[in-house]
């Protein structure tokens, strides 16, 4: 604020700076800025038109299903001793099948449970057995096996699944039979002796035509068939009949 003489009043008036007056160019060069970085601000966030990736993308290498399935029955430890202590190593065993008509068991020992399972089911694979099946993949008739002490009981059962437990369950699902019972005859609980008696059972059976092909060569030529209960009944009731007329 500055203070002026009037020349006529002789009065003192006071006059503002005219510098404060003035607007500063250095604030409103600012202001522009500030203005300037909103607006480019704005303009980033404003969708921008991607352009497509034209590499190609990495091939993922899809993993080959294997030829068999295969599932563990039993895994133990077990123990050999020799000189200085004992040696410890694994037994594993393994049912393997197709789930297509084809199923097998194996055992493998080693000293690490991964190399145990290798060899359990390249033994697996050495001792598939082809079963045969129906269209409706069951068993075309009951059959039993015995395999050391334990033995089991294979029957066709309709609509039902798979009736069965223990491992016996596990081979008839790694053969891939349906609507068919199991069971175990025996007291024995041993995994690896009831999968091998399950084993024997499936691989005899016997299709429909083959079984009864061996039952016309087992007739004897000549030989006169058997007469059933019903038969011999109406016999016994038209010999009656004719003695009573008489």
């Amino acid at each position: 604020m500055e203070t002026e003489i009037d020349k006529k009043t002789e009065t003192k008036v006071t006059v503002e700076n005219p510098v404060q007056i003035q607007t500063n160019p250095v604030q409103t060069a600012g202001k522009d800025t500030v203005k300037d970085s909103k607006n480019a601000s704005a303009d980033r966030r404003a969708p921008r038109d991607f352009k497509k990736n034209t590499r190609r993308p990495a091939r993922r290498e899809s993993r080959v299903k294997p030829e068999f399935d295969q599932k563990i029955i039993s895994i133990r430890r077990v123990a050999r001793v020799v000189t200085g202590g004992r040696r410890f190593s694994f037994s594993v065993a393994i049912v393997a099948g197709n789930k297509k008509g084809m199923a097998g068991v194996g055992l493998g020992k080693a000293g690490d449970t991964s190399l145990a399972i290798e060899k359990a089911f390249s033994d697996a694979r050495k001792n598939m057995v082809a079963v045969n099946l129906t269209k409706e993949m069951s068993v075309p008739h009951e059959v039993s096996a015995k395999f050391s002490s334990s033995r089991v009981t294979i029957m066709p059962a309709a609509d039902r699944g798979i009736i069965a437990g223990s491992s016996v369950r596990t081979v008839l699902e790694m053969a891939g039979v349906k609507d068919v019972g199991g069971k175990v005859r025996s007291g024995s609980k041993n995994k690896l002796n009831i999968a091998r008696a399950t084993i024997a059972a499936l691989s005899m059976l016997s299709k429909p035509r083959e079984r009864a092909s061996a039952v016309a060569s087992d007739a004897v030529p000549g030989m006169i068939p058997v007469a059933t209960s019903g038969a011999i009944s109406e016999a016994v009731s038209d010999e009656a009949k004719t003695t009573a007329t008489v």
